[in-house]
């Protein structure tokens, strides 16, 4: 009788979750309560810059761009992949764009590239 009564103990013990001293609020690192923040928007991720080179032909854009935040990258003038080759038909050199760019393979990408007015 005494070892169904502390299994039992245990299993309830296991079962009860997070103790006081845990917010119960937050569960395998998910914020449960109720304040929550939307996903970061595409527009969130977005940088400007103005394109200096389109190469169609190895599919890379120049573009001298601001900071960008999801990379840690300051202000500079670089070479990018693009992700979709269809992306460089949207552009010309010269023109003043928003963009946003990811690390894909180890190579920096762009993966959206809108004109700006």
């Amino acid at each position: 009788m005494r070892r169904s009564v502390a299994a039992a103990v245990i299993v309830a013990a296991a079962l009860s979750g997070p103790t006081g001293a845990q917010d119960k609020t937050k569960m395998e690192g998910h914020d449960m309560s109720g304040s929550a923040v939307p996903a970061a928007s595409a527009a969130a991720q977005m940088s400007q810059g103005e394109v200096r080179k389109v190469d169609k032909d190895a599919q890379k854009i120049t573009i001298k761009h601001g900071p960008i935040s999801n990379l840690d990258m300051p202000p500079m003038t670089m070479v990018f992949r693009v992700k979709d080759p269809a992306l460089l038909d949207k552009v010309k050199a010269g023109d003043r764009i928003r963009f946003a760019a990811d690390r894909i393979n180890g190579a920096y990408t762009v993966t959206q590239i809108e004109p700006m007015p």
